[in-house]
């Protein structure tokens, strides 16, 4: 009754959310700081008697406040359910059924999960170096290239950055889709935004989960071509969007401010962190992102840390096997909980 591929798949392992009090959460790359006021006060203001009706299925207001902020018309945006419903989404407009999916390793642990649910080979590429970023499928001489292509830039969880520079010549060299996953593109230095309105076959992909402060609501949105936009409308489900989820992102978009101060106090107390882990002898990878991904000094090990942070109360990442079993991703908390964490992992227990 269950169908093969499914009852085979290894599905996708969410992070953690620890049903105990005063935890400091570390581990899922939430935000550290509340959305803006005014999302607060749009919920409290919503008319309860509304939900009696369907939300608006092509979420209008939002993809014209987006639009504004983007630089770009409301006919180049989606707007899902989360960011992972507009990958989802690309599997299904723009892979065939004889087709394949690419991404890297180590990368967004979603990709080859969702290249099982398309029952479509899933293909790996050892994450390159940015010089070798333009020439590695040709370099990896696959049989075939891959119809759509993921790269989660800056990446997760190796918080690298490819810069726009090395990836326009990916995204010119490949044959089919690159979706370029900007989750976390509030906190680097630059981004992809204009390869998606200039390429004829790149898409940035956006989330309000992260900068936003907005995880709890799961608002996702694609920029690029227009014919690739109308894909995804085309297979999209009716009502994707609920009606709360659009007030609160309207609510939050209305007030671009508040969220670039949290991002600016994130990138100061990321370079602080980095700065102290450095000292104490970490190897801590540049991050463009809202978390550090770092290794600890022999004879520590990443199990270790894992166990003496969780016996303080401090949850952080961690993700087996051979290429990065030796690091923890460490969520940018606040100046507090930053703090704490380092006095912990300097008494280390």
């Amino acid at each position: 009754m269950i169908r093969k591929s499914v009852q085979n798949l290894k599905p996708y392992t969410p992070g953690e959310q620890p049903k105990i009090s005063n935890i400091v959460k570390l581990n899922t790359n939430e935000n550290a700081y509340p959305p803006s006021p005014k999302v607060a006060a749009a919920l409290r203001d919503f008319a309860a008697n509304a939900l009696n009706l369907y939300p608006d299925p092509l979420c209008v207001r939002i993809r014209e406040h987006l639009a504004k902020l983007h630089g770009c018309e409301a006919d180049d945006i989606f707007v899902g359910n989360g960011s992972d419903e507009v990958l989802r989404l690309a599997t299904g407009a723009w892979v065939e059924d004889d087709g394949a999916i690419g991404f890297f390793n180590p990368s967004y642990s979603l990709y080859p999960v969702l290249a099982e649910i398309r029952e479509v080979p899933g293909i790996a590429l050892p994450l390159p170096d940015a010089p070798d970023l333009p020439d590695c499928l040709a370099k990896a001489a696959l049989p075939k290239a891959p119809d759509l292509f993921f790269v989660a830039n800056p990446n997760a969880p190796t918080s690298t950055q490819f810069p726009k520079a090395a990836m326009r010549k990916f995204c010119e060299r490949f044959p089919g889709v690159v979706v370029i996953d900007e989750a976390y593109a509030a906190f680097a230095d630059e981004d992809c935004l204009g390869l998606a309105l200039s390429l004829p076959n790149a898409v940035v992909c956006r989330t309000m989960s992260k900068a936003w402060s907005l995880a709890g609501i799961r608002l996702g949105y694609a920029i690029g071509p227009r014919n690739l936009i109308d894909a995804l409308y085309k297979i999209k489900d009716s009502y994707n969007v609920n009606a709360l989820t659009q007030v609160a992102a309207l609510a939050a978009l209305s007030d671009p401010d508040w969220m670039l101060r949290n991002r600016d106090r994130i990138v100061a107390t990321r370079a602080r962190l980095a700065r102290e882990l450095r000292a104490m002898g970490w190897t801590v990878a540049d991050s463009a992102t809202n978390f550090l991904w770092c290794q600890p000094p022999a004879p520590a090990t990443a199990e270790g840390v894992m166990a003496i942070l969780r016996g303080r109360g401090i949850v952080v990442r961690h993700f087996p096997g051979p290429v990065t079993g030796g690091h923890v991703r460490i969520t940018i908390g606040t100046d507090e909980q930053t703090d704490f964490l380092l006095e912990v992992l300097r008494k280390g227990n």
